[in-house]
């Protein structure tokens, strides 16, 4: 290229870049941001619904809510050893999360996993470390194997301080200042107030999950159920509160809280068949957890008192039985032998109404007020009984051990002669009725009744607990002597009445059987 060319470039270019400059200082600031960005405009100018002032303070309540009480739930890591067998290297615990009808593989051996790792949430109730969880959470720990984790990531070594398995608590000690959880009053609690769980679900730290107080006083059968004969103790006390806030697996041990931020509750337990959430869960209320926690801090045990009865709830047939005018009480079942009730002159078919002047409507009810109670106290109960009103005074007593058992006695009989002995069948009710034999007066110590030589599966009776091979002693509060005579007291009855029998076992044990007579 000859100088004259070159030089003609250069100019030119030069005059571009002028020109250039010259024109983008020509534009505004806001010409430039059209040229570049056209007519993007994202989201809407204004919010479409605004929260009124009153939804909005409750949004911040619960966000208050959750800052308040998040530091006083911990999470809980236990290791333990346990037994399991494996399948291609999984523990047995995963098969189970699938349900019971996920079988183990036949032949496979037994295995002891070396150290195993299991854990939950914790509610720290003191604020010297005095920290509240499920005994389940930690019932397998070994020696020194359990660690608290707070929300500042601060991890603590714990020492267990006591355990009660007939109310699923336990209670632990971890060294340090904390902030405690405020606990409210069992009396503050009602049905459909909003409610916040917090836990460790999942292993997810501080999961907080919202719902409403579902139901109080549930009774379902879980704890104080022994793992290797799967017998659950008679004395295992449950007085749930229901919520529809989402429990998961992590969140046992963890706090149920209300909308001020106290404690109402320990988070134990779940209904659902998949392992997680399915809309049921399960607190222990806090009056409970006050009372087991106290006796646990005090001595690591608990000073537990009973009444010493087996009890149900009192439905539609029994109140019929028994000829109260609304369905309200606990029926006495059975009599432990030496214990409170039997000293106190409890008899089998009583209906207690009332512990101490407060109402029992369900057999949770009586198992929590007795649950807040000692050995050695005393308890006043008003008990429904023949058609009328009485009250008892029991002394609680410690249960060592006492068998199930009934004491003898009853009314004169001045219905039929003793030797109508044929056997009756009351297909209505669905069982046969026979005279005793002396065998089995001796074996069932008792001088007259009738024994149960047949029962329908699918009757009436056997839905209601009667079983083959008892003896029936009362029929609506009258001594049996002969089939004959029970069939007359039986028809005597008014379709759709009520009616109780009172049955012997021959372990000594008495059962109150009440079922709503049918057309016969």
């Amino acid at each position: 290229m000859s100088r004259r060319s070159l030089g003609t470039a250069i100019a030119l270019i030069g005059i571009g870049v002028v020109a250039g400059v010259v024109l983008m200082t020509t534009f505004s600031s806001n010409a430039i941001e059209q040229l570049f960005a056209a007519d993007v405009e994202l989201g809407a100018g204004a919010p479409p619904a605004m929260a009124p002032p009153a939804v909005k303070m409750l949004n911040d309540q619960f966000v208050n809510v959750a800052s308040a009480v998040t530091p006083s739930v911990v999470s809980i890591s236990v290791k333990t050893d346990r037994k399991g067998v494996s399948m291609r290297g999984m523990p047995q615990d995963f098969f189970r999360f699938f349900g019971p009808d996920f079988g183990t593989p036949e032949g496979e051996e037994e295995m002891v996993l070396p150290e195993s790792e299991a854990g939950g949430s914790g509610v720290i109730v003191t604020a010297d470390g005095y920290v509240v969880t499920n005994n389940h959470v930690v019932e397998n720990a070994k020696e020194g194997g359990i660690t608290v984790t707070t929300t500042d990531q601060k991890q603590y070594k714990a020492r267990l301080v006591g355990r009660d398995p007939l109310t699923d608590l336990a209670v632990l000690k971890i060294d340090g200042r904390f902030s405690a959880a405020h606990l409210a009053q069992r009396s503050d609690i009602r049905i459909g107030e909003w409610v916040v769980a917090v836990g460790s679900p999942l292993g997810l730290k501080s999961t907080i999950t919202t719902g409403i107080v579902s139901a109080m006083g549930r009774s379902i059968g879980i704890v104080g159920t022994n793992e290797m004969n799967n017998q659950r103790s008679r004395y295992a006390a449950e007085n749930f509160i229901q919520t529809d806030a989402a429990i998961n697996p992590g969140n046992s041990g963890g706090g149920l809280f209300n909308i001020n931020g106290s404690l109402v509750g320990i988070n134990t337990a779940i209904a659902s068949q998949t392992g997680v959430n399915a809309g049921y869960g399960f607190a222990i209320p806090i009056d409970m957890v006050r009372s087991v926690v106290l006796d646990l801090i005090d001595d690591g045990k608990i000073e537990r008192g009973y009444i010493g009865v087996e009890i149900t709830s009192v439905d539609e047939a029994t109140a019929k039985a028994v000829g109260l005018a609304k369905v309200a009480g606990v029926s006495v079942n059975k009599i432990v032998k030496g214990g409170a009730a039997e000293s106190a002159g409890i008899e089998v078919g009583d209906v207690i109404l009332d512990v101490d002047g407060k109402n029992v409507k369900t057999s949770s009810d009586l198992q929590n007020e007795i649950v807040l109670r000692r050995a050695g106290d005393k308890v006043n109960l008003k008990i429904w009984r023949d058609g009328r009103e009485i009250t008892k005074t029991v002394k609680l007593k410690a249960p060592d051990g006492v068998d199930v058992a009934a004491k003898t006695g009853g009314i004169e009989d001045l219905d039929s002669p003793a030797d109508d002995s044929e056997p009756v069948t009351i297909k209505g009710l669905g069982f046969t009725a026979a005279a005793l034999t002396s065998e089995q007066r001796s074996t069932f110590n008792v001088k007259q009744g009738v024994y149960v030589s047949k029962v329908d599966r699918f009757g009436q009776m056997a839905r209601r607990g009667l079983r083959q091979g008892t003896v029936i002693l009362k029929a609506d509060g009258r001594e049996v002597t002969s089939p004959a005579q029970l069939k007359r007291v039986i028809t005597a009855k008014q379709a759709g009445d009520g009616m109780m029998f009172v049955v012997k076992d021959a372990d000594g044990s008495k059962q109150a059987i009440t079922v709503e007579v049918p057309e016969l």
